[in-house]
């Protein structure tokens, strides 16, 4: 489904990012699982805190002024089409964790899946309700 058809208003255009940002992370975390046996690996992961600070400033900007403004940071840039190009990044923790302790380091990063996928349910939900009845595939 093209998501980036569906922005109708600020509040649903940052629900469909949320939406883009976490199926990004998604497969960046199971691709962090699944490649633990391969030689010289090293765990990737997205700037979580980046991302959330952009949306909090454009949600601000929302709020103030009832437009959207979504800022290209180092690491995440915005589009006109509606697309989200993210640069993933070293995962420092996750490489020492890999390094020192393998259970504890695939714990680590299925609790961050966890996290990860219930943002993504809760965006999916609240564009359902917003949006009615939308198909997306979390």
């Amino acid at each position: 489904m093209n998501l980036t058809s569906l922005i109708t208003d600020n509040i649903t255009e940052i629900l469909i990012k949320i939406v883009k940002f976490t199926q990004s992370r998604q497969k960046i975390l199971i691709q962090n699982i699944i490649n633990i046996h391969n030689p010289g690996f090293v765990p990737k992961e997205l700037e979580v805190d980046e991302f959330s600070n952009v949306l909090n400033n454009a949600i601000d900007e929302h709020v103030q002024n009832q437009r959207l403004v979504l800022c290209d940071t180092e690491n995440i840039k915005f589009h006109a089409t509606g697309d989200l190009e993210l640069k993933t990044i070293i995962d420092e923790r996750g490489e020492r964790l890999l390094e020192e302790n393998r259970d504890e380091y695939i714990e680590w990063q299925i609790d961050k899946l966890w996290e990860n996928s219930l943002s993504q349910k809760v965006a999916a939900e609240l564009l359902r309700q917003k949006e009615g009845t939308v198909e997306i595939y979390c």
